[in-house]
């Protein structure tokens, strides 16, 4: 069970929020950040120019940029929005006038410093956004407000219960996970080895910042690349960077906090794409710090998909927002950000897209190509495995985040219907092992009514060869997609992990699925783990399903490429199925090269030998991942932010089938 919150993290006064980034608690505050003008772009005047701001260490090494066309489209005549942050603390319930009820005198309390607020910052504050005006496309801007008198506001450690705030209990929290949720109790180890260090350094030079707070980290910093879109903060990429953060020695929590906050803000805004706007939960992929020499200030500019190769909008950057929430709070028992009126409408926005009724028969969630981390098309539309489990995760977080205030109560309710629904449909049609297979070898087709066993139509003839020879006698592993007339047997190892961390997997699963792994390790894991997908398309299967990606050839990119930073879920699983031997094992194998090889983002060939032909060096979640590798084998406790135990509450499908095993 989780522990009931201890002392909530003081809220930041105007001191702090000026305050550059710290590398860890207690040091020494290092010199303002200072940005460094840098140019792009054709026909545009130097006032208007936007540009790129990054921390301290790397600001130099950047390239040059265009400049969005949207980023000097400001009007002038437009009022600037509130800050988000600035709007969470005026909308906070934990006024001082909650405790002065209680009968608690300001002595007995800590005090934390709240701004005053204004006559109309209760509606603000049931509505969980005051912002109502009219607000430009992909371009954000944020001010600060103006100073306002403060008053002191005092808490005590044993706060009253209507001030305290909790997560809802989970019934699935076994002992398995429990033995594991003292993480002050656990010993830390230091930095350990060279590789771990120049790891941290390198995340450390990563890192953006925005009005002197640390707000995200760089894809990447390649000095010998373009930088293209490299050079922003993504909402994916930055979850193992965020974890890392974390799990780490001297836990930074405050550049998670203000990552989950600046993307909050952003979305907020009007997502226009041409003359379509997107649904107002969806998430950006990405944002990036510019600054304007005009107004001289800073300004965050989101894409929503509009600026991606494919024009699509991420369908996981709010399952892994709503996954990091749940991590940060679990970590650092700050319950306060997720009680918030703004995080909690953020979250429902969110879980309101996926969860609107439509004309689908099936509980997954039906996705485009290129809305994942495989960003490009490769086959995936559908009911991509990756977004099914992602969606799973996410909706178990939101179970425990969620407030049962106004509409919060009947969407825990919808969110506990879909869990059940979709467990069910997912253990049952993905699952694919050596007497499943079987099963579908010998199906029959055209059958009708409910009592079809083929009940997706699926083709025998449709199974491609190499599944008979990859399928083990023991193990087995969750199947790409599933739909009409349609299976796609490819591993991916994405959705398999998250399955096994949510336990969106059965236990029996789970032990298969390693086993799986295990057996077809050099298929698998090979020279440089792990493969995103196996196998990979090839001659006409390639030019059909790709449109002839030359980015997506075979063995390279998100075509059976070995990806780095996919090492974290590989280790938190393995740790999660009591086999941490099985992630050391892959973790030697990146120690070997990784670090040589200048981090880079991916690598080619059938067993990951090459560094693949496009990848950027110094890719920042390769550095992440191997780092939150190696703090969850020298720490397992850290496993407990990022995973759950079985709902004994789901039930089992009726129609049960044998397994290989």
């Amino acid at each position: 069970m989780y522990e009931s919150p201890g002392e909530l993290l003081p809220k930041e006064s105007e001191s702090d929020r000026a305050a550059p980034r710290n590398s860890s608690a207690g040091t020494a505050e290092k010199s303002p950040r200072e940005s460094v003008p840098v140019v792009g772009g054709e026909d545009v005047s130097v006032s208007q120019v936007l540009v790129p701001s990054v921390s301290p260490e790397n600001a130099d090494s950047l390239p040059s940029l265009p400049v969005p066309a949207a980023a000097v489209a400001m009007s002038s005549t437009s009022s600037e929005p509130q800050d988000a942050e600035a709007a969470l603390k005026s909308s906070s319930s934990l006024g001082s006038e909650a405790l002065d009820a209680n009968g608690k005198s300001p002595s007995e309390f800590g005090e934390i410093e709240m701004p005053e607020q204004n006559g109309d910052s209760s509606d603000s504050a049931k509505d969980g956004d005051a912002e109502a005006m009219e607000k430009p496309s992909g371009l954000v801007e944020e001010e600060a407000s103006p100073e306002k008198p403060s008053r002191k506001a005092s808490f005590c450690h044993d706060a009253s219960d209507n001030v305290k705030a909790t997560i809802r209990p989970c019934p699935s929290l076994s002992a398995n996970l429990n033995n594991y949720d003292s993480m002050e109790d656990a010993p830390l180890p230091a930095n350990g080895s060279p590789v771990m260090e120049e790891a941290w350094e390198r995340l450390n030079k990563s890192y953006v910042f925005y009005k002197g707070k640390p707000v995200g980290t760089l894809a990447a910093m390649d000095p010998n690349a373009d930088a293209l879109n490299y050079n922003q903060v993504f909402v994916r990429d930055f979850v193992p960077s965020g974890l890392a953060c974390l799990m780490k020695k001297d836990m930074e929590p405050e550049i998670v906090k203000n990552f989950l906050l600046k993307t909050l803000h952003l979305q907020g805004w009007e997502k226009r794409i041409d003359n379509f706007t997107l649904g107002e939960g969806v998430m950006p992929a990405s944002f990036k710090v510019g600054f304007d020499l005009q107004d001289k200030k800073e300004r965050l500019v989101a894409d929503f998909g509009g600026s991606a190769i494919g024009r699509v909008a991420p369908v996981d950057s709010g399952f892994w927002w709503i996954i990091l929430l749940r991590s940060y709070t679990k970590c650092t028992h700050d319950y306060s950000l997720a009680d918030l009126p703004v995080v909690q409408k953020g979250m429902k926005l969110i879980l309101n897209l996926c969860l609107s009724d439509g004309f689908d028969t099936f509980p997954t969630l039906l996705c485009a190509d290129g809305c994942s981390m495989i960003d490009r098309r490769m086959g995936v539309y559908g009911y991509p495995i990756e977004i099914q489990a992602l969606f799973y995760f996410a909706l178990r977080c939101a179970q425990q985040l969620l407030k049962p205030e106004r509409d919060g109560k009947e969407l825990i309710e919808r969110i506990d219907k879909r869990i059940m629904a979709l467990s069910f449909h997912f253990r049952k049609y993905y699952w694919m092992d050596h007497t499943q297979l079987n099963i579908i070898y010998r199906y029959k087709t055209e059958e009708y009514s409910d009592t079809a066993v083929n009940k997706f139509n699926v083709i025998p003839e449709s199974i491609p060869d190499w599944v008979f020879d990859f399928m083990p006698l023991r193990g087995g592993y969750f199947i790409g997609n599933v739909s009409p007339a349609r299976m796609d047997f490819r591993w991916f190892l994405v959705g398999n992990c998250i399955a096994i961390l949510s336990s969106l997997a059965t236990t029996a699963q789970a032990t298969a699925i390693m086993e799986l792994i295990e057996d077809r390790w050099e298929d698998l894991i090979g020279e440089m783990p792990l493969k995103i997908t196996y196998p990979a398309l090839e001659g006409h299967e390639w030019r059909i399903v790709t449109g002839c990606d030359p980015k997506n050839t075979r063995w390279s990119y998100h075509n059976g490429g070995s990806w780095p930073v996919l090492l974290w879920l590989l280790t938190a699983a393995c740790i999660k199925t009591g086999r941490p031997q099985t992630a050391k094992r892959a973790i030697e194998l990146v120690e070997k090269r990784l670090a040589k090889d200048g981090w880079p983002e991916y690598y080619d060939g059938r067993s990951g030998r090459y560094i693949g032909k496009q990848a950027r060096k110094y890719q920042t979640w390769s550095i992440s991942g191997y780092l939150i590798a190696k703090l969850m084998i020298e720490n397992p406790a850290n496993i407990s932010i990022i995973s759950f135990e079985e709902d004994k509450k789901i039930s089992k499908p009726r129609l049960t089938r044998s397994t290989s095993f």
